[in-house]
This record gives C-alpha cells, structure tokens and sequence, in this order.
C-alpha cells in the first residue's frame, strides 16, 4: 500500500514540518505521495516532488482550503484515504485540527503525535505530558497519523527532477466554517518551531515590560526565536504565540536558554527534545536544573544583562 504525507507549505515553498514528517513517513517504508492543498500551489507542488522517496504529488485548489479551515480539508482527505493505507501529516495547529474530523468521518483511530514508528502499524507517543511513552499497534486499514516534528530530523530535498504531478478533484464545501481575516503578528526573530536558538522566559520576569527589557536583548544577540512558560503567557507578559510546553508548542532548537523558569513537566513536555538545556534560575532545587545541560543560579536581572553584555 501507500502513505499519504499532508504537506505544510505556504504556497510558494514546503515548510520544515514536512520535511520532519516525511522522515517519519520513509520508516514505514511503503510508497509514498505527497498532498499539497490550499488555493494556489504552483510553487510549493515542484518542490514537493522533490523529496525523498516521493513518487506522486497531488494537488487540490480551491477558495474553501485556501486558508487551512478543517472541514474542507477534513472532505478532501475523506475522499483521498481510502487507496492509502496510511495519511500522515505534521503536528501543526491546522492538520490537528482537520485530521480528527477525517478520522472520525473514517470511523477509524488517528495516532497523535507520535515520536517513533516501531514498525508499519505500532508507533510511540509520549503520554502524561512525556513522562511516559506509549506503543500504539492500529489494526484500522486505514491509519490517520500526526507527527511531532520535533522528535525527527528533516529529510532533505533531493536534486532531482521532480515526481509527477496530478490535480485531484475536491470535494464540495461543506460549509461549516468561513474565513474572516488573518490577525498574525509581525516580528523579525526566526519561527518558534523552527528556530536554530530558543531563549524563553517564565513568570519570575514578574511583568510584560521586564520580560521584554530583560529577554528581547539577548534574543537578538543570538538571533533566537522568544518563548515563555503558560505562567508568564497567563500573566499576559507574553502573547500565546510564544507559549511553549503540552499546551503551547513542542521545540527542539539547538540551543533552548530557560530564564525564570521552575521547570513543570507541562513546560518540559515542549522542550525537552533541545540539544542544549541551558537553565537561569534563583532557585537552587528547581526542576528545570534536572534536565538543564547548564545552568546558572542567581538573580536573572543581573545574570541575564551581564549574558548578553559578554556576548558583545
């Protein structure tokens, strides 16, 4: 059989998640077509053609799936799954939204967030927010699958010509949701869950004006993406978008620098997959320090602004 791998993209190129999905995808081993859905993907279709054991992208366009609503998508992957026997898609807030409507118009399990495939049908998943991994076996015939990207490596575009390329018929809008507008905000630092470098910060920067003054400077100093714990975002010191941890987004930089932060599982269940923990906390016993690879005791409002004064 073969696997259907949901594409992320934004019309003009494939985003990180896919290639991370798509490694995933290659451990299961069977063929593999690649889906690229919005309203308009002449850019991103070539590209996808080009990774790495992908024999076939299909494309659906359509005003409905422009803008990542998951009932239309929800239809279109109904009307895809049955030649497959597995859909997998990066965990990102749009396949997560729309994959559990498939599998539920499917009348099949989907697989959330696994961090491993153990073979076609078992996979891992972390449970408890990560403190326990559990092996899932699916005995559906079709598996609907997401993927948390940032338990695998990237699988790099090939320098080849790309697969073929076929349109596929989408279905009717369903008419459940509408587009209204777009609110992003705009900001200079690399994507969250992309970024190389992650500084976050946590409730102890004690307001929205000190975590700005005391984090943003060294973020730029090291070109890094900003994160906070729940408790700061609850506090309102930084926007939800920057949340990380189980209820935020899952990171796995190169470097993740924690200030402030006490370290509960919930906020590790999103960062834990850092190669490099770097830890600044006041509290000596602070959880952080048990997964930290570094850490500095002390008051962050003169350890921080000496960090970033050293860096030059």
């Amino acid at each position: 059989m073969t696997t259907l791998l949901l594409a992320a993209h934004d019309g003009t190129t494939i985003k990180d998640a896919t290639l991370k999905a798509l490694t995933a995808a290659l451990a299961i081993g069977d063929d593999i077509h690649v889906l690229v859905a919005g309203d308009d993907v002449a850019g991103a279709a070539p590209e996808a053609g080009k990774l790495k054991g992908v024999s076939r992208v299909l494309t659906a366009e359509a005003p409905a799936l422009g803008h990542g609503l998951a009932e239309p998508l929800a239809a279109l992957i109904v009307s895809l799954a049955p030649t497959y026997s597995a859909v997998l898609a990066p965990s990102t807030s749009t396949f997560k939204n729309a994959l559990p409507r498939a599998a539920a118009l499917l009348d099949v399990m989907q697989v959330s967030d696994i961090t491993a495939v153990l073979a076609p049908d078992t996979f891992e998943r972390p449970t408890y927010a990560g403190n326990a991994l559990l092996t899932v076996r699916s005995a559906d015939p079709i598996r609907l699958i997401t993927v948390r990207t940032a338990s695998f490596r990237a699988t790099p575009l090939e320098d080849r010509a790309p697969a073929p390329i076929e349109a596929v018929a989408t279905p009717a809008d369903p008419g459940l949701s509408s587009f209204v507008r777009d609110a992003f905000s705009t900001a200079d630092r690399p994507e969250l869950t992309a970024a190389r470098v992650v500084v976050s910060g946590g409730r102890a920067l004690g307001s929205e004006e000190q975590f700005r003054s005391v984090l943003l400077p060294l973020a730029d100093r090291l070109g890094a993406a900003v994160g906070a714990s729940r408790a700061a975002v609850d506090a309102g010191y930084a926007p939800n978008d920057w949340q990380v941890g189980q209820t935020g987004k899952a990171v796995s930089p190169d470097l993740y620098i924690a200030i402030g932060i006490s370290g509960a599982i919930q906020h590790l269940a999103g960062m834990k997959d850092s190669k490099v923990i770097v830890a600044i906390n006041k509290d000596a016993e602070a959880p952080i320090f048990q997964v930290a690879d570094y850490g500095l005791v002390g008051d962050l409002f003169e350890l921080v602004p000496e960090l970033t004064k050293a860096l030059g």
